[in-house]
């Protein structure tokens, strides 16, 4: 299949087949303004909080899906405001990260976790090899290949991945509103700081907070971002600010400029 096919399948999705996601159930990929011949494509891997209708719920209590660790709170409203300003391509995720976390390396700890912020997940206890290679094969590489397309469709200078975190995790106060994390790119997460900073100087924004990027725990950033030298960041706000339109309109209109001055920076 041609990277441009895989552009189509991921919003069609599919069907017909027998295994974990059934025709009822979401396509793991949506796609916005695929086809923008934008140097600039967004990503947004824990966007959705759909469990396929074969997992049952995955056995969590109810509403623990809607928490921070069921999806980003707010990332997909944001990634999308951000993109439709931009007119920039968006990739999201709709699965959630309990079923499997696609900013996670398959296989990991954190790929399909047992437990998260002191929440037992009972589908994932006990996972066999072949339910976890299901979730990959249909839900973590139709992302995988996503990923590849954008970079393959268009010449690309800059790449961000939109994520939000909550203010207080297994028990730890996380102050900042918003991070900017990398490990090769300072530069660019720099100028994304100081352009909001500029615009909203009420803002307690940092480097490389609430984590680090690292190769066991990250995806994106290590194996696409780093590997093909290219400006980057990973955008955390933190998620109370987007629980409403305002929230998001704030950050959209914050990160948008910003964004933009990466560009202006590097030609």
């Amino acid at each position: 299949m041609s990277r441009s096919n895989v552009i189509d399948a991921s919003v069609q999705g599919q069907s017909g087949q027998e295994n974990l996601l059934s025709a009822s159930d979401p396509a793991p990929v949506e796609w916005c303004i695929a086809r923008a011949q934008s140097p600039i494509f967004l990503l947004c891997e824990h966007a959705g909080r759909a469990v396929p209708q074969a997992l049952d719920g995955l056995g969590l209590p109810e509403g623990a899906i809607d928490r921070h660790i069921g999806w980003d709170i707010g990332a997909e409203a944001l990634a999308r405001a951000v993109s439709h300003r931009l007119e920039c391509p968006l990739i999201l995720q709709r699965y959630s990260r309990l079923v499997i976390d696609c900013n996670r390396p398959p296989g990991s700890a954190g790929s399909i976790p047992a437990v998260s912020d002191g929440i037992r997940v009972p589908g994932n206890v006990g996972l066999n090899t072949q339910a976890s290679e299901q979730r990959r094969r249909e839900i973590f590489d139709p992302m995988n290949d996503a990923i590849a397309a954008a970079f393959e469709f268009h010449p690309r200078q800059a790449v961000f991945a939109i994520h939000s975190f909550t203010q207080n995790f297994q028990g730890q106060l996380r102050p900042w509103d918003a991070g900017f994390l990398t490990r090769s790119d300072t530069e660019t997460a720099g100028r994304l700081m100081e352009v909001i900073s500029a615009a909203a100087p009420d803002l307690r924004l940092a480097l490389n907070q609430p984590y680090q990027i690292d190769d066991a725990s990250d995806w994106f950033i290590p194996r696409y971002a780093e590997a093909r030298a290219m400006r980057h960041t990973l955008i955390e706000v933190r998620n109370d600010h987007l629980t409403d339109e305002a929230g998001v309109t704030r950050w959209a209109d914050l990160l948008t400029p910003a964004i933009r001055s990466v560009l202006e920076v590097s030609q």
